[in-house]
């Protein structure tokens, strides 16, 4: 179950690619819940980490119950949190390196990715940007209304948003005037990925960067890996126990991330849904 070394780019071990990035989270820890079947009461029993670990972790299977364990990443922060804030660990960082000022992005009208970068943005102190899809409510409420606390927010039209990218950088160009400029957050990684240099230019001008919905990005993969990397030094699991890994996933970037986060680990089998 430990963490067998695999090579990045350049040879790299994933570990060392991992240890050598800068991180949002200033931990990778989360609270990892158990859950255990009772069949003699067709009841569910909770645990938190801390029994899990005292009893030595395992599925169960010694006693006849069986168990699985969830993830709690939604205690990540008050605000904005689970795999939105796992996928923002490292991109956020590597923007802010690269002079970022300002950030635009976008989702539906309560998208959890929206609210996570307008809270972390106004954290950092770059300006969030986010065009959501749709009307505005008449009573902002969960997402939206957070997205609204912390960011810029512009409504588009279904029919405008339809045209993701060239909605993102018509407003992108819009909101860096006539002496900013607008690049891709992708652009950005694929130069200055590892770089030890600031890259700001110190002139004034705003450095707008474009996140895709839901941070579909190659950064955002790290902060899943972290996460996984973090797991698999628990003793939550026996020695020999393979361990099957479920996630719900909409753009595909944390079914990606954690897909790749278990490669180097052996018994890790990752499952979409």
């Amino acid at each position: 179950m430990r963490p067998t070394p695999a090579l990045a780019a350049g040879g790299r071990t994933v570990a060392s690619f991992l240890s050598a990035t800068e991180w949002m989270l200033p931990s990778p820890a989360t609270q990892v819940h158990t859950i255990s079947v009772l069949p003699s009461r067709l009841e569910f029993a909770f645990s938190n980490l801390t029994t899990s670990l005292r009893n030595g972790g395992g599925n169960g299977s010694e006693t006849g119950n069986p168990k699985f364990q969830i993830v709690r990443d939604d205690l990540l922060h008050p605000l904005a949190n689970g795999n939105k804030a796992r996928k923002l660990d490292a991109l956020l960082p590597v923007l802010r390196h690269c002079g970022a000022t300002d950030i635009v992005t976008c989702g539906g009208c309560q998208s959890a990715h929206a609210a996570a970068v307008a809270v972390h943005c106004a954290e950092w102190g770059i300006r969030p940007h986010i065009l959501l899809r749709g009307e505005q409510l008449d009573v902002p409420t969960g997402y939206n209304l957070i997205s609204l606390m912390f960011g810029n927010v512009t409504y588009a039209s279904r029919s405008l948003y339809a045209q993701r990218d060239e909605m993102l950088y018509e407003h992108a160009i819009k909101v860096a005037g006539c002496s900013g400029t607008v690049m891709w957050a992708d652009e950005i990684i694929g130069k200055d990925l590892g770089l030890d240099e600031d890259t700001t230019d110190g002139n004034g001008s705003r450095k707008v960067m474009i996140v895709k919905e839901g941070a579909g990005s190659v950064q955002a993969l790290l902060g899943v890996m972290r996460l996984l990397e973090y797991l698999s030094g628990l003793t939550l699991f026996g020695k020999d126990e393979k361990v099957h890994i479920v996630v719900d996933s909409g753009t595909g970037t944390t079914a990606v991330g954690l897909a790749l986060g278990a490669t180097p680990v052996e018994g890790y089998r990752c499952y979409a849904c």
